[in-house]
């Protein structure tokens, strides 16, 4: 498990026909509490128009100087790319170098999306490592999995990670359904084989593993629409069972829900703690294992809590009022007071 906070990854257009061509990414950088991104991916890629994406890398470079040093998250700017087109790569490249060159102190990353097998993300990889050394700037990689390439080179690129910049595995299942030749029929596939795979590929190799968009953000009945909380939780909570750490946001509303379904339950985090401090008091008197409120707990069960405790942990470093908000004190203090 890593400990690296990445539970949402909120892509932002970084231009918009607005008056304010800036509005989204102004909103998710300057945002506070539960709606405040721990990843925010200002988009030069899908989410913004070809005729904005110079304005685009304008506004990053105008926005980034001013409001990053306040922002609590980490920041990734999806640059373009296509492992199928060699002008896209070269627009890429092109954003990549001046992304390092003027805002690489604070960005923390690029995001490469449509890479193909382990020979494409290494030419990224290469030009991210060629545009820091340039520019003296610490920044990493991230790579969207959405082509069937990718897919069949997971375990290589992931394996590539333990001696790269690579710190990421992103799903893009809409790109990746389309080059299947996948369908719109009604309901989607879920990717459950996908999510395993991508979680257990990432946590072998120290990286984080990350959910793909849902874009069904809004639903009508009765002649009303409403905003769709309820699929993006049953969304989010599939990608937490299998170990994902994080989840692709598309709205606000979203990234204030997958921060909470992320973060464990008060209900979760007491069992936790307390299935710990009963093991910890058994083992000191020599027990391997010890039946704790019906439930057999030994070192491997043990980890699972731990993961619960280190999660709660790792957020109330980076947001205090989160975690002080979602817990009691006495709790809270105790699972800070773990060995």
């Amino acid at each position: 498990m890593t400990t690296r906070l990445c539970r949402t990854f909120q892509t932002a257009p970084a231009a918009v026909p607005r008056d304010d061509s800036a509005k989204y990414l102004r909103s998710g950088i300057t945002a506070e509490g539960f709606s405040a991104p721990d990843w925010l991916v200002p988009d030069l890629e899908d989410g913004t128009a070809p005729e904005m994406k110079s304005e685009a890398l304008e506004n990053i470079q105008e926005l980034l100087p001013e409001r990053a040093p306040d922002f609590p998250g980490e920041i990734w700017p999806r640059v373009e790319w296509s492992y199928d087109s060699e002008a896209i790569r070269e627009r890429g490249i092109d954003q990549i170098e001046t992304l390092a060159e003027t805002v690489g102190d604070h960005i923390n990353g690029v995001v490469v999306p449509k890479v193909g097998r382990l020979e494409d993300v290494q030419a990224a990889e290469s030009a991210v490592a060629a545009a820091a050394r340039a520019a003296d700037a610490d920044i990493e990689f991230a790579v969207i999995i959405e082509s069937a390439r990718a897919r069949s080179d997971l375990r290589e690129i992931a394996l590539s990670g333990r001696e790269s910049l690579l710190t990421a595995l992103v799903f893009g299942p809409v790109d990746y359904t389309a080059e299947l030749g996948g369908r719109e029929i009604g309901q989607r596939p879920t990717w459950s084989g996908l999510h395993e795979a991508l979680s257990n590929e990432a946590s072998a190799n120290d990286l984080l593993a990350i959910g793909g968009p849902f874009d069904r953000l809004f639903r009508e009945r009765a002649g009303v629409t409403f905003y769709n909380g309820d699929g993006y939780a049953d969304h989010v909570e599939r990608e937490a069972q299998v170990g994902l750490d994080g989840s692709w946001s598309l709205h606000p509303n979203q990234t204030a829900q997958a921060n909470r379904i992320h973060l464990p339950t008060a209900d979760e985090l007491r069992t936790a703690v307390k299935k710990i401090e009963a093991f910890v008091e058994a083992k000191d008197t020599g027990t391997g294992a010890v039946a704790i409120d019906g439930q057999m707990v030994d070192e491997a069960t043990l980890k699972n809590f731990e993961n619960t405790v280190e999660t709660v942990r790792t957020v109330h470093d980076a947001h205090e009022e989160q975690t002080k908000e979602r817990y009691e004190g006495v709790l809270l203090d105790r699972t800070l007071a773990l060995e």
